[in-house]
């Protein structure tokens, strides 16, 4: 932005003396920056346009013994909450060298983040802010010894700075803390300039809410409440829970613009007082423990505020593809493009029923104007893509009307599904053997051959083809083929020949290659009339059980499980999900598929729930496992095949989160997931399974 001229007024003689305190504290650039902006130069960022959100924190969240930051549960409540401006206390780490601090700040905030810090105290204040500071200033506490009022001059977006002044009055008394405000409202009164904002913020110390020091410093800020809040709706924060020693004061221009602090899905309308130990979803202040509030000498707890100031115009983003009509296809990729204006970066996001969005991209470049995105597996008519302001402006678009995702053809897939070997009756031709293609393109069958354990008995003629969805079946003699079954021939060697006590059939290709086998005992061939079959029907990977355990009917030839026809393609199987759906409380009513690298949110929201899930693999490859659980509850997880549910075949059952494993899964097998609770424990999760391509869908 442009910086507004000086005023024409000399300043008052405090400015001279605060010049020469500003030599006493540090004031360090971003990192790789060599120093700060004499005239708005430089910036980290463009100006913004539009409203932007600022996030201003009060933090005096050192932890362990020493008055410091090492410990770390400090920095990852600053990663989890992600203030813009924070006025700190205790401002130390390792060493407090400037290589030090500045890897604090580069952990806790990011490399973009500049600081303030009063020099040659014992526990100095800071300020750490996002936004390019002009200038830091300390100005005596003449109160104490060991540390002083630390002032950052803050260039916002729009026309007015930020005095963004971090405190730390004394635990004495009443009397020394007023003392303490009646020095800082003069030198507010003195040095800051009409019409700019200013935020003191920190341990103010304060027994009550109605403190006389609150009152002194009313004429320069609003005191008054409502009061951030905890997820409890508790305001107090010193480590205990019982008394309001921190606070964000806005001047009233700022104050009038303060809004509701968002962060993930939860909303406070009145700011957040950060305690980890009741914060939940406790993944929306990731890398934030449930543990960290409640550390070891940890001082206070965090208190936020969010604000809106205004820009210098209004900033905007328009949608360019898809658009509405386009057709695009699972898997490719595809680039999402719009033009913004007065957006520093954007979120990026899809609908695939136009009700429910999901995340592509946090945050992008605004400028760049593309993002490419991989079309996820699904079929619908209905998707839209929306481009927002990822610092939640609210400044948003999205395409003007629904586009097309259609899923790709897949390869065939022929596989044996039903065989009878013990015919009704006596008569062997009518033993038969049925095929069935359940991929996405037609089979070529020429040549492909069926043998049982003696020989080759059926040749399929050059030219024959197995449609997508469809079955053939070949049976051991035409005078055995039911009326009207179309899809039926007769074995070429006249007899399929297979044995009642035990056989096998074999499926090879034109080339000779074993395509698909079954050895079967008499547990499934002794009864007359009763064919063996996949379970689940039409399943490549489904286990063989008699025709009975699926239905009424013995036998099916050429028709499903429940005597309907196969013909023409299947429908697409039903996208991954991303959140579990009650029932499913049992192995019968698992939830899915599990897509892979696709986070499931859940719950175990009883003593008695537990969630179980379907994971269908295709080929063999090695399943990782991952159970974020949201806060200090125990969840457990345990893989099983699905034919054999009762059996574990891995599981994380420790205490640790997230829970982890690994399985090495076998080829068109499905598995089972069960999410419970160890000792009747409840909480939400994140459950995500990863695999080689091949080996597990999107």
């Amino acid at each position: 932005m442009t910086r507004r001229p000086a005023p024409a007024h000399a300043p008052p003689s405090s400015v001279y003396l605060l010049a020469a305190l500003a030599a006493l504290c540090s004031c360090e650039p971003p990192a790789g920056e060599p120093g700060l902006p004499d005239d708005g130069a430089g910036k980290l960022e463009p100006a913004l346009l539009g409203d932007v959100r600022i996030r201003i924190a009060a933090a005096n969240i050192t932890s362990g013994n020493f008055q410091s930051y090492d410990p770390g549960e400090g920095i990852r409540i600053f990663q989890g909450t992600d203030p813009d401006v924070v006025m700190i206390q205790e401002f130390n780490y390792g060493t407090s060298s400037a290589a030090d601090l500045r890897s604090f700040v580069d952990q806790a905030f990011g490399t973009q983040f500049s600081y303030c810090r009063e020099g040659g105290a014992q526990i100095p204040n800071g300020v750490i802010s996002r936004y390019p500071i002009l200038s830091c200033l300390e100005w005596d506490d003449p109160r104490v010894s060991n540390r002083d009022f630390e002032v950052a001059r803050i260039d916002l977006p729009g026309t007015k700075d930020l005095w963004a002044i971090s405190v730390h009055l004394l635990t004495t008394s009443t009397t020394e803390r007023d003392l303490e405000a009646q020095s800082l409202v003069s030198y507010i009164q003195a040095n800051v300039p009409a019409g700019d904002y200013v935020a003191i913020a920190g341990d103010l110390n304060t027994g009550t809410t109605s403190e006389i020091c609150l009152s002194r410093l009313a004429s320069v800020v609003v005191t008054s409440g409502p009061r951030p809040a905890d997820r409890n709706g508790n305001t107090m924060t010193n480590s205990s829970r019982t008394k309001p020693y921190d606070w964000v004061l806005a001047s009233s221009g700022l104050h009038s613009r303060q809004t509701s602090t968002v962060i993930g899905a939860s909303s406070f309308s009145s700011g957040l007082v950060a305690d980890t130990r009741v914060y939940s979803p406790l993944s929306e202040i990731g890398p934030a423990l449930s543990t960290d509030s409640g550390a070891v000498n940890m001082q206070h707890m965090a208190v936020l505020k969010d604000f809106l100031v205004p820009g210098d115009g209004a900033a905007s983003v328009t949608v360019t593809s898809p658009n509405g009509g386009e057709s695009w296809l699972s898997g490719t990729a595809h680039a999402i493009t719009w033009t913004a204006t007065g957006l520093s970066n954007v979120k990026v996001e899809y609908t695939l029923d136009g009700a429910a969005w999901t995340t592509a991209a946090a945050s992008v470049g605004a400028s760049t104007g593309s993002y490419s995105w991989t079309v996820p597996s699904a079929s619908t008519t209905a998707a839209r893509v929306r481009v927002s302001d990822a610092a939640g402006s609210g400044v948003s678009d999205a395409s003007d009307s629904p586009f097309t995702i259609v899923p790709p053809s897949t390869p065939a897939l022929v596989f044996l599904n039903e065989v009878c070997a013990n015919e009704p009756g006596t008569d062997p031709a009518g033993e038969f053997t049925e095929l069935v293609n359940s991929g996405g393109s037609a089979a070529d069958l020429s040549g492909w051959t069926i043998s049982d354990g003696a020989g080759s008995r059926h040749t399929f003629p050059a030219g024959t083809t197995l449609a997508a969805g469809s079955a053939v079946v070949v049976f051991g003699g035409a005078g055995a083929i039911p009326p009207g079954l179309a899809n039926a021939v007769a074995a070429s060697t006249g007899a399929l020949g297979l044995g009642n006590s035990g056989d096998s059939v074999i499926l090879r290709n034109g080339g000779g290659a074993q395509v698909d086998a079954v050895t079967y005992t008499t547990s499934l061939s002794s009864t007359d009339g009763v064919s063996m079959n996949r379970n689940p029907d039409g399943a490549s990977g489904g286990s063989w059980v008699l025709h009975t355990a699926l239905g009424a009917l013995s036998s099916s030839a050429g028709k499903r499980v429940d005597g309907s026809d196969f013909g023409g393609a299947p429908p697409p199987p039903p996208g991954s999900i991303s959140a579990e759906s009650e029932p499913n409380d049992s192995a019968g009513s698992a939830d899915g598929p599990i897509g892979n690298g696709k986070a499931v949110t859940g719950a175990v929201s009883t003593s008695t729930d537990q969630d179980w899930f379907r994971i269908p693999v295709k080929a063999a490859g090695t399943l990782s496992i991952s159970l974020s659980i949201g806060g200090a509850a125990d969840l457990d997880w345990f893989l099983s095949a699905e034919s054999a549910p009762s059996t574990v075949l891995a599981r994380g059952y420790t205490t640790a989160n997230p829970e982890t494993g690994s399985f090495a899964a076998g080829a068109n097998t499905n598995y089972l997931l069960k999410v419970n609770g160890y000792l009747g424990a409840t909480s939400g999760y994140t459950l995500t399974v990863t695999a080689p391509a091949a080996t597990l869908d999107p």
